[in-house]
């Protein structure tokens, strides 16, 4: 009977400190259950675990980042214009249209006619050139037409004015020029108007045939 009541009370001796190992094992183990955490598999998500308690549970979160495509599968995405389309355009555009050639320069204007030179002037021809109607139809003519100059009457000039003149194959009367020097600038226009103003006269003639006749007429301007 001694014996059993030695080894109660050794029993009795020990169960505290049992007891106090046993706590600080358990309070090691929690510790350790709270500074422990599992290594991330992946940068881009974050898991987050709750630790162990004594009278709660364990629940995971996890936290998932919106996939971001990276910048070359974007460029690959971007497909280029079409080049077949604008070449086609390109050579559907008409080419320049060229200046329509100048119109031909107009011809030359038509240079002058030939006109064959004069017949030469006969001073003595076969048959002489005359008034028609002879000398006194001619003098009658010249006082009827004739204009005294009034500067040349209230001067009192008066005199004789030496015309020449060409008669013309067919009459006309060319050339008219006054020989000498004449009188007076008034009177020698009066003469030289007088022969122009003369009717055709009869052409003179060489073998049968009218030339040119060059002619001499004395024109006397006198006051009554």
């Amino acid at each position: 009977m001694e014996l059993k009541k030695s080894e109660e009370v050794n029993n009795e001796r020990l169960r505290y400190p049992m007891i106090f190992v046993g706590m600080l094992f358990t309070g090691s183990l929690v510790l350790a259950s709270f500074t422990y955490s599992t290594p991330a598999e992946d940068k881009g998500s974050g898991l987050i675990a709750a630790r162990e308690s004594d009278s709660g549970f364990e629940e995971e979160v996890k936290v998932e980042e919106p996939e971001v495509t990276p910048p070359e599968e974007q460029q690959a995405d971007i497909t280029p214009p079409p080049t077949e389309d604008i070449k086609e355009e390109e050579s559907k555009e008409e080419p320049p249209k060229r200046d329509p050639a100048p119109p031909p320069p107009p011809p030359p204007p038509p240079g002058p006619k030939y006109t064959p030179p004069p017949a030469e002037i006969v001073d003595f021809p076969d048959v002489e050139a005359a008034f028609p109607g002879g000398a006194a139809a001619m003098k009658k003519w010249i006082q009827e037409n004739v204009q005294y100059p009034e500067i040349s009457r209230e001067l009192g000039d008066q005199g004789r004015v030496y015309v020449t003149f060409v008669v013309e194959p067919d009459g006309k009367i060319t050339g008219v020029d006054v020989m000498r020097g004449g009188v007076t600038p008034e009177l020698n226009r009066e003469a030289k108007r007088l022969v122009r103003n003369m009717p055709k006269w009869d052409p003179g003639e060489v073998k049968g045939q009218a030339v040119r006749a060059r002619c001499r007429l004395p024109i006397t301007f006198t006051l009554q």
